[in-house]
């Protein structure tokens, strides 16, 4: 379903929150969701390379990156790993490169922008704590839906009514 945000808005509006509009999306899954595991980093992506080499079946990275818009938090090569790995997709509240090679990935990808500058690679950041930007709280188990619509939360998994 290419439009799934808004009927997920429709259907459970009094429990999902809405993230600002801010990011792009720009990997190959249109629509992606699953459960929240976060990363809170600033302009270094040592905590991403670990996670996305984990298997990834039903979830969603979230990586708070402060914002950042002077160093890509993902590039091609991790976002292949979390593609092989089964993740639903990567959110990050910073940037991205080689935005060409992520977008023929089997994975969702949202972020700010894009950026071609790599970050340093110090072994910094904490897994799994709840992160907040786009005005809404992503708390590690709860679940995160995208598509070209924006980005919602939710603290509980969310099925749309067959028929």
């Amino acid at each position: 379903m290419d439009d799934l945000l808004p009927e997920l808005c429709d259907h459970f509006e009094e429990l999902v929150q809405v993230v600002e509009p801010m990011f792009g999306n720009f990997g190959g899954r249109g629509t992606f969701g699953g459960e929240i595991v976060t990363i809170k980093a600033f302009e270094d992506n040592s905590r991403v390379r670990e996670q996305v080499a984990l298997p990834g079946e039903g979830k969603v990275l979230v990586v708070d990156g402060g914002g950042s818009m002077r160093r890509a938090m993902l590039g091609d090569m991790l976002a292949e790993k979390a593609a092989d790995n089964g993740w639903e997709g990567i959110v990050i509240y910073g940037c991205i490169r080689d935005v060409n090679a992520i977008a023929d990935l089997d994975l969702g990808v949202q972020a700010l922008g894009s950026h071609p500058l790599k970050t340093e690679k110090r072994g910094l950041g904490d897994v799994n704590v709840p992160v907040t930007f786009g005005g809404v709280t992503f708390r590690p188990g709860e679940y995160v839906y995208g598509d070209n619509n924006g980005l919602l939360v939710s603290p509980q998994k969310l099925e749309l009514p067959q028929g």
